[in-house]
């Protein structure tokens, strides 16, 4: 059972606008002095009389708090609380000297002339119409806010939201609430469908109502969405979404779906080329389809001056300047890649398409023509710069992301560009790839260069296969594995992998050897094999730094090595002292490798990007990160876009590259366990890949090919364009 306390609000020490979450002092009868509470409470002020729940805790550093898990804010009951609540600039318009005058005019009845009648401070010196509007607009917004944050605890929906919910809705949130809470679910992000449900299930929706069936529906898609799909086939996803609302019955969900058609949130399809009669899509995706394939076929079909000859003329110096000589293979692909309006280079480790591009970067160059290159993340697009001589960004750089997701150049401002260059193609969604393709003038030419067998974006859609099986790109599909790439047994291996064969240890000897296979079949010796690897074995032999060079991929999150329990025993073992803020489960110290969940437009940092830890405020519960030279700030109510990096999933690791990679692949995991994350997890090692577990989990992994195949129907819209 939680304690519960009443008490006055002595001082706020802190509170974030963004997330509600509030340190405060505050008068307990019977407690000495003040007491520090802590908590999403929102916005409270000196004099306020606070009812709370929660428990007394003790932090390490600030001593004796009380944690609050509920509250209820009553109006100050003295008039040395109302003085103190008046005084405390909370209601914009009031200062000390007002607060003066409006005690002396009304006494300990002010606050509820404020509620009542405010009309009446117009009898005050000092208060104008446009003074009383200033407070009379204050004091309502607190209210409304004060409202929604008990209305919130009522239906068990986290506090953490109210702050978001009142920002979106304004005045009347508890109103639009209670019409439709299922709007939460994809207005407030988050706020899941699960959550809005039971708040919708609590204030008496009906279990079969037509919002919450839509909503379900909406949410089905938008779920698998986040598993890269793009549609789902009609009585696959009704399925789902009646198991998801506990059976309510096919008829009722056509007529949901029906609705939703009407209402142009959904589009229902036929695609024969599939054999699916009925393919549902969100609106968005299916109109995201049609654009990339109308413009991709608009910059191809544009005409452009032939540079056949030029190209000719100018590779063979570029060969002599760089000291490489072309195979027949490499030379036809970048001179293909020069002369062509679109172009696609791939192949797996060792099968020079690093070379390729180089050339193709320089040829260009020569010409006197304009490139941009450019990768979906910031390590990739450091890799390329590195690689070709020439600077590189990331995609979100070049396009100038702007805060809400927009970019600067678009449609309407195109690129100063005529050639731009992508790596690391696998990793592009349709929504980047769309906003590139935006931007993009008639004129530019696009080379694409890509590894399709590794994992695809994490966003959804497939780009690059759908691009390569449609063959409506020209495009360069290189096999031949080079002699100097085949004396690294990671190259090696990730080609047996990619094969469906178990990879092999390397012949040589630690510290020349860079691959190992470390069998084990208990998760919990895999477990403690990793971290003495990681923290003593790996460094020791081969130098690297544990906290720099040294990175454990996992397939999962959860379980004895999944990226969750292996961060917080590295974590533990490599940076165990120090500065730290904690933040539900999660605990940040200086010093800590951290990775950046979502993109953030206003920050400039993207999903995907690492950076370490390098300032610390426990009081204000804020972070400083060091992103590559970006120092970036976090405020408490951002702390949830960052997680300790120490361990990442195989997906978050797309883009980068690593001195050393560490892999446990066990049993436990079989449900992620494929072939292209297994190879994709090797292909991010350069010097030294250690994978640990059991040959069965291995095989299992092996063997899944194709089944994660997603829904998308690019590869056809894309041959229909060219084709007409």
């Amino acid at each position: 059972m939680p304690s519960e306390i009443t008490c006055e609000v002595h001082t706020v020490t802190f509170f974030n606008d963004s997330t509600g979450w509030l340190v405060a002092k505050v008068r307990v009868p019977g407690e000495p002095g003040t007491v520090s509470i802590v908590g999403v409470m929102g916005q409270v002020t000196p004099g306020e009389t606070l009812k709370l729940a929660g428990e007394w805790t003790t932090h390490p550093q600030y001593g004796r708090q009380f944690a609050v898990e509920r509250f209820e804010q009553q109006m100050p009951a003295s008039l040395t609380g109302i003085k103190r609540y008046l005084e405390s600039k909370q209601i914009k318009g009031v200062g000390p000297v007002l607060a003066g005058k409006l005690l002396e005019a009304f006494g300990d009845k002010v606050l509820e002339v404020l509620d009542e009648t405010p009309e009446k401070l117009l009898k005050v010196k000092g208060v104008t119409p446009r003074v009383l509007e200033k407070i009379t607009n204050s004091w309502n917004e607190q209210r409304e806010v004060r409202g929604l944050m008990l209305f919130l605890q009522t239906h068990d929906v986290p506090t953490t939201f109210a702050q978001r919910i009142f920002k979106h809705h304004g005045a009347g949130a508890v109103h639009k609430l209670k019409e439709n809470p299922y709007g939460l679910a994809h207005e407030i992000q988050g706020i899941g469908f699960k959550t809005a449900d039971a708040m919708a299930l609590k204030l008496g929706f009906a279990h079969d109502c037509p919002q919450r069936l839509e909503a379900a529906i909406v949410y089905g898609l938008f779920n698998l969405s986040d598993s890269g799909h793009l549609f789902a086939p009609r009585d696959k996803l009704l399925e789902r979404v009646d198991a998801l609302l506990g059976g309510v019955g096919a008829h009722l969900l056509d007529e949901a779906l029906e609705n939703l058609a009407v209402q142009k949130r959904v589009r229902v399809v036929n695609l024969p080329q599939q054999g699916i009669e009925e393919a549902v899509y969100l609106t968005h995706f299916y109109n995201w389809e049609r654009e990339i394939a109308e413009r991709l076929h608009a910059i191809a079909s544009h005409p452009a001056a032939s540079l056949s000859e030029k190209v000719a003329k100018t590779l063979p110096a570029v060969e002599a300047e760089s000291g490489i000589t072309l195979s027949s293979e490499q030379h036809l692909a970048v001179s293909q890649a020069c002369s062509g309006k679109t172009f696609i280079i791939t192949g797996g480790p060792g099968t020079g398409k690093t070379t390729i591009t180089r050339a193709v970067v320089r040829v260009l160059d020569r010409l006197g023509l304009k490139v941009k290159l450019c990768a979906p993340t910031g390590r990739a697009a450091k890799r390329m710069s590195e690689a070709t001589g020439f600077p590189a960004s990331t995609l979100h750089r070049l396009l100038g992301s702007e805060p809400g997701g927009r970019f600067s150049h678009n449609e309407e401002k195109k690129l100063k560009a005529d050639v731009v260059v992508v790596d690391e193609a696998s990793m592009l969604d349709v929504s980047l790839f769309l906003n590139l393709l935006r931007a993009l003038p008639l004129t530019a030419r696009l080379v694409l260069v890509g590894d399709v067998n590794q994992l695809p974006s994490v966003g959804p859609g497939n780009v690059l296969g759908d691009l390569l099986d449609s063959e409506t790109m020209e495009q360069a599909r290189l096999t031949h594995i080079y002699r100097q790439a085949l004396e690294s047994m990671i190259v090696v291996n990730a080609h047996r992998v990619n094969e469906g064969k178990l990879p092999v240890q390397s012949p040589k000897p630690p510290p020349d050897a860079d691959f190992f296979w470390v069998e084990c079949d208990d998760p919990l010796d895999v477990q403690a094999r990793i971290i003495d690897l990681v923290s003593t074995r790996i460094p020791r032999t081969y130098g690297f730094d544990p906290l720099r060079d040294i990175q454990v991929l996992s397939p999962m999150h959860k379980g004895e090595v999944g990226a969750q329990a292996l961060n917080e025993l590295l974590q533990a073992r490599l940076n165990p002292r120090g500065r730290e803020v904690v933040r539900g489960k999660s605990r940040f110290r200086v010093g800590d490798r951290v990775l950046q969940m979502r993109n953030n437009y206003e920050k400039d940092i993207f999903n995907g990007d690492l950076g370490w830890v390098v300032e610390a405020d426990p009081r204000e519960q804020s972070l400083t990160v060091d992103f590559d030279g970006r120092i970036v700030p976090f405020e408490s109510s951002e702390l949830d876009e960052l997680a300790l990096a120490y361990a990442v999933s195989v997906h978050k690791s797309q883009g980068s590259e690593y001195p050393a990679v560490v892999m446990p692949v066990v049993t436990q995991h079989f449900v992620m366990l494929k072939r292209n994350l297994i190879y994709t997890a090797l292909t991010r090692a350069r010097k030294l890949a250690v994978i640990l577990g059991a040959k069965k989990a291995l095989s299992i992994g092996l063997g899944a090919v194709g089944a994660s195949k997603r829904h998308t129907h690019l590869r056809y819209r894309l041959q229909e364009s060219f084709n007409r």
